[in-house]
């Protein structure tokens, strides 16, 4: 898309009506109608909170490709330094100090109205339990990095204890109930998902009367099949993204533009 292009679409240039774009007054209206809201979000609602996403100009395997190789389970099990590599990587993730930004506390906005039907994460970062969500309400479809489980006996335990042996200079902590490769509790690429947490995510989509897909190009499948199964609902699909996204065909409305900025102005 051209930057012509993204401006010709770009809400804060858009026609006004009384000093809110149409645009962002049609998706204000259709979230205040809404009472049943599923919110699915990727990694560009993290972004200004400090964490990088992964394939973007900045992206963290963009910077650093041998760590797309520590996210891949057959060689993070395989090979020893891969893992080595991991875990000082994990000593310095932004996510442990990273702070929720407008557009979470915008999404706890609607939990607190009592809209919110289920936020559906594909984020590891735990921003959202963090910005005050109700952590019943998350499905983390990929995971936390706030925890370890054990690839061999399933033991999950905080993070925090890992990274307190690694500190001490453990380079490959082990699990302490069977010995087995400890990992994140985060699902890798080539890692099974967990069959009940997607089954929850389609659910809820079935269920809801607007689904807001934020921050997220929903090219990652299973859970980019959230946004047709919402459509096929009946529900109001509305994108908020930074660019155009791969399920922009399903969308009532796709806003493109800034996430901290959009998000605030629809919700309110």
């Amino acid at each position: 898309m051209t930057e012509a292009d993204r401006s010709e679409r770009d809400p804060a240039t858009s026609p006004t009506s009384g000093g809110v774009s149409d645009e962002l007054r049609q998706a204000r209206e259709a979230i205040a109608a809404a009472s049943r809201i599923v919110v699915l979000t990727g990694a560009g609602i993290s972004t200004d909170s400090g964490i990088p996403d992964f394939r973007g100009p900045n992206g963290l395997w963009t910077k650093n490709p041998a760590a797309e190789k520590a996210s891949n389970i057959t060689y993070y099990l395989s090979d020893p330094e891969v893992r080595h590599a991991a875990w000082q990587n994990r000593l310095t993730t932004p996510a442990w100090t990273a702070e929720p930004n407008v557009g979470h506390a915008a999404i706890v906005e609607l939990e607190r109205r009592g809209r919110l039907h289920a936020l559906v994460t594909q984020n590891i970062d735990g921003l959202h339990q963090k910005a005050g969500h109700d952590p019943s309400n998350v499905i983390e479809v990929h995971g936390t990095v706030w925890f370890t489980r054990c690839w061999d006996c399933d033991d999950r335990r905080p993070m925090e204890q890992a990274l307190n042996r690694v500190r001490a200079g453990d380079t490959d902590p082990s699990c302490l109930e069977c010995s087995g490769i400890l990992k994140s509790d985060t699902i890798s690429f080539g890692q099974a998902l967990i069959p009940e947490v997607i089954e929850r995510a389609m659910t809820v989509s079935d269920e809801c009367d607007l689904l807001l897909a934020v921050g997220s190009t929903l090219s990652v499948y299973p859970v980019a099949n959230c946004v047709p199964r919402a459509k096929a609902g009946g529900a109001h699909v509305l994108i908020v993204n930074g660019d155009e996204t791969n399920m922009d065909r399903y969308a009532d409305q796709v806003l493109l533009g800034s996430i901290g900025d959009i998000l605030p102005a629809i919700v309110a």
